[in-house]
């Protein structure tokens, strides 16, 4: 039997402590709505994955932009976006949610988190420019000085000090496990104390379901999942989604009928490395790979003929992974591109960003970041160094998995051709991932954090250094199907009357916001819009 104390009320009860949840109560307490967040985690982690990502958000036609002489308009993202996302002739929600973001990114989410003491680096970033088809045609990537921990510490402190914060309780290690449904409509969770084990109850006029994807701690939801267009899931998936991320309450709002679209789209990484200091089971950390960084299947032979190359289309380089024979790859660099061009996406690591200090960031830039390097070398295991091609051969054959072994000839071939076509000089540049990096450097954001044209085999920019990398699950872009106001529909299209989904648990709007890909920076992005939108819907009257 449930005690006393264990039954909450409040006007709305928002199940999960992310950037959507944290975003939504802060957008009640302007309308004094009296609000009960329930987090499953401790305390010291409240924010979620937000907290520990880069902090990169897509912005469209921001000051920034301007001030780069960066035109950019809603048609012009909009045109991009529909481009990654391929939508279907039945995402109507989606394309209208997408079209919602690219006119309102700047009104509702920049000047939102500026409001709260956020800022931007004054260089915008430029990823997921597209292969084969458009992806972002000019810089919209605003990484937030701080990383996604500044994010979050800057909308927390304002939240500490909102003159309605005695309307808000928070309870931690609160394991939301229903949805309470009568009479066609919610009116509350129920749940168990995960440290105490007892049972608790919370009612209210309204429930917002901000907990995440199905990317995170269920790993066997992700391949049940698995997007059929690149053949089976990979034998080895690393975790790099949040370890509460596991379709709880998917289920549970599936049981009361609510409608779950587009849960096989998913946004991975292709370079994921085991995380050093894993706390869960196939915990990853993602890296950014470098661009200068020659890309290997698991015999050594470059991938082709189209090479891969960040920052072009993540999906295709997931997909291209997934369908070679073993599902896993190497990236051949050495010491000179892996100081200047590999990064973090995490601010654990990033520790110049997240810490703000400036003088730090400048020298990375100027002279490489060796600290992160020496970092990642001395506690990856998926990290090998060496001083010849045929070392570094025997080492990677140390870390081949499944019978596949590195063939030392081919590899010492791709990276032979490579090297020559740098000698031959830019003007003979006939290799697609050469062109790309020359391209690259036209654009300032990128030349200062590009190598020029650097070879592979080169003593001078010795060691050599190979990673090991896998796919690494990080988010749903399907979800629980949403109209424009964050209301959940069921499977007829009807709105189940109480119930709001937000952020990762709503595919980031209308149950797949992205379609089949990211521009990047939508996902931080989505979860303020989607959590400000069900605010307002629950109050009766926007002001958005």
């Amino acid at each position: 039997m449930i005690q006393g104390e264990n039954l909450y009320q409040a006007d709305v009860i928002i199940v999960g402590g992310g950037l959507a949840g944290i975003s939504t109560a802060y957008e009640l307490l302007d309308k004094n709505q009296k609000v009960i967040l329930l987090d499953r985690d401790e305390e010291e982690n409240f924010g979620g994955l937000a907290k520990k990502s880069f902090g990169g958000v897509m912005f469209v036609d921001t000051p920034l932009q301007r001030r780069l002489g960066i035109k950019d308009s809603p048609e012009l993202a909009l045109s991009d976006w529909e481009s990654f996302a391929e939508f279907g002739e039945q995402d109507e929600l989606p394309k209208l949610w997408a079209k919602f973001y690219v006119a309102n990114s700047v009104s509702l989410i920049y000047e939102w988190l500026t409001k709260k003491s956020v800022s931007f680096l004054p260089l915008v970033n430029w990823p997921e420019r597209g292969i084969f088809k458009p992806g972002n045609s000019i810089p919209r990537w605003h990484i937030a000085w701080g990383t996604g921990y500044g994010i979050i510490e800057g909308i927390l402190k304002h939240l500490e000090k909102h003159p309605n914060r005695k309307n808000l309780q928070i309870y931690y290690n609160h394991k939301v496990e229903e949805l309470i449904y009568s009479n066609q409509t919610i009116t509350g969770c129920t749940g168990k104390i995960e440290i105490t084990g007892e049972d608790f109850k919370a009612t209210a006029a309204n429930v917002v379901i901000a907990s995440g994807g199905i990317c995170g701690g269920d790993l066997s939801l992700v391949k049940k999942n698995w997007c059929k267009e690149w053949g089976s899931p990979p034998t080895t998936l690393l975790n790099g989604s949040h370890k509460y991320a596991d379709g709880l309450l998917h289920k549970a709002s599936e049981k009361i009928g609510a409608n779950q679209t587009h849960l096989d789209k998913q946004w991975h990484y292709a370079a994921g490395i085991n995380h050093p200091n894993a706390k869960t089971e196939n915990e990853g950390l993602s890296l950014v790979p470098p661009r200068s960084a020659l890309w290997l299947d698991a015999t050594g032979k470059r991938f082709g003929p189209l090479p891969l190359v960040g920052y072009t289309d993540t999906r295709y380089l997931v997909e291209q992974i997934c369908k070679s024979p073993a599902q896993y790859s190497w990236q051949v660099m050495n010491w000179k591109i892996a100081i200047k061009e590999l990064a973090v996406s995490g601010s654990d690591y990033m520790t110049a960003f997240r810490y703000k200090k400036k003088l730090k960031l400048l020298h990375d830039v100027i002279f490489g970041n060796k600290e992160l390097v020496n970092r990642l070398i001395k506690d990856s295991k998926d990290i090998v160094v060496a001083n010849s091609i045929e070392e570094l051969a025997k080492k990677m054959n140390h870390l081949s998995l499944n019978g596949f072994l590195i063939d030392q000839h081919q590899m010492e071939k791709d990276i032979q051709m490579y090297d020559d076509q740098i000698n031959r000089g830019i003007h003979y540049f006939n290799d697609d991932q050469l062109r790309r990096i020359a391209n690259f450097r036209t654009y300032r954001g990128d030349k200062i954090r590009t190598c020029k044209f650097q070879k592979i085999n080169d003593k001078k920019a010795y060691p050599l250094i190979a990673i090991r990398e896998f796919i690494l699950s990080r988010k749903s872009l399907g979800g629980i199907q949403t109209n424009l106001k964050s209301q959940v529909l069921n499977k007829k299209g009807e709105v189940i009357s109480g119930l709001y989904a937000v952020g990762e648990t709503a595919g980031f709007g209308g149950g797949g916001i992205h379609g089949k890909g990211s521009l990047e920076g939508t996902f931080l992005g989505s979860c303020i819009l989607t959590g400000r939108v069900a605010a307002q819907s629950i109050v009766g009257k926007s002001n958005l």
